[in-house]
C-alpha cells in the first residue's frame, strides 16, 4: 500500500461551507500518516481484502434501496432523491425532546431484518479488515471500548451506523465521536461521480469509487463530501458508515 504523509496545509475552509465538486487526488490503496503515526488507511476494492465483508455490503446496499427498510428522507438539493439509515445506538438529544440514549426503531422493523443482520456482520467484517491493516489502530480503539457498555456497541468498535444515499456533506468535523477512534466508510457507487471525502487540512481528496472503504478519525479534522453528480438514470452513491459516539462511554 501506498504511504501519505499528511502534512498540514493553510487554508481558508471554515465549518459549515459547502464542498464545490473536487476531483480526488487519493485514488490508489494508501495508508495514512501523521507525524510518523498510521492514523487511517483507504482500500480501493474491499474484495481485494475479504469477499464476504463485498458480499455483505451488497447485501446491505440493496436492502437499503428497498422499500424495506425505513429511512429519513431529506431536502433534495441536489434534484435527486436523498435519505439516510440509522442502526445501533442513538445519542440523546434534549433539543429534540429525546434526553436519553436509545437503539434505532430501524431494529425493531420487521422488513429490516435482512438489512439491519446484514450491516451488523459487516461491522465485525470491516473490523477484521482494520486488525489486519492497522493493528495499531485496532488496538486503540478496542482499548477504548472497554468502557463503552456492551448494549451500546455496534459490532466491537462501534456503536452506530448510517446509510447515505446521494448525501453530500458541507464541510463539518465529528465532534460527538469518540476521540483516537476511526469511522470506516464502504461505499456503494452506481454510474454517478463525486461524493468523495475532502480533508482541506491535508489538500487530500479520497476517491468514493464503488467498493471503496475509508477508515480514518473523522473527529480529527474538518472534512466535507463532495457533489454527487449521476452520470445516468438511477445512478447513485451511498456510504455505509460505522462509527464510535462518545455519548456512550462509560466513565
Amino acid at each position: 500500500m501506498k504511504r501519505i504523509d499528511l502534512i498540514e496545509l493553510e487554508h481558508s475552509v471554515k465549518v459549515g461551507d459547502e464542498c464545490d465538486y473536487i476531483e480526488p487526488n487519493v485514488t490508489e490503496d494508501s495508508l495514512f500518516y501523521a507525524d510518523d503515526e498510521l492514523v487511517g488507511f483507504f482500500i480501493r476494492d474491499i474484495r481485494k481484502h475479504s469477499e464476504k465483508l463485498h458480499k455483505l455490503i451488497n447485501i446491505a446496499d440493496m436492502e437499503l434501496r428497498s422499500e424495506r427498510v425505513p429511512k429519513q428522507m431529506m431536502k433534495r438539493t441536489s434534484g435527486v432523491m436523498q435519505y439516510s439509515t440509522i442502526l445501533g445506538a442513538v445519542a440523546p438529544k434534549p433539543h429534540m425532546r429525546r434526553p436519553y440514549p436509545t437503539i434505532s426503531s430501524v431494529h425493531s422493523s420487521t422488513t429490516a431484518k435482512t438489512f439491519v443482520k446484514a450491516m451488523s456482520l459487516a461491522a465485525k467484517e470491516s473490523e477484521q479488515l482494520v486488525k489486519k491493516l492497522a493493528p495499531n489502530i485496532y488496538e486503540r480503539q478496542m482499548k477504548v471500548f472497554e468502557k463503552v457498555p456492551g448494549k451500546w456497541k455496534f459490532g466491537k468498535m462501534f456503536t452506530s451506523s448510517i446509510s447515505n444515499y446521494n448525501i453530500a456533506a458541507p464541510y463539518h468535523r465529528d465532534t460527538a465521536n469518540l476521540v483516537g477512534c476511526v469511522n470506516v466508510i464502504i461505499c456503494k457507487r452506481q454510474n454517478s461521480k463525486g461524493g468523495c471525502t475532502t480533508i482541506p487540512d491535508y489538500g487530500v481528496t479520497v476517491d468514493s469509487c464503488d467498493n471503496s472503504m475509508l477508515v480514518y478519525p473523522a473527529w480529527r479534522n474538518v472534512h466535507g463530501v463532495t457533489p454527487i453528480v449521476p452520470l445516468a438514470d438511477g445512478g447513485y452513491r451511498n456510504t455505509l458508515v460505522f462509527y464510535p459516539l462518545k455519548a456512550f462511554l462509560d466513565d
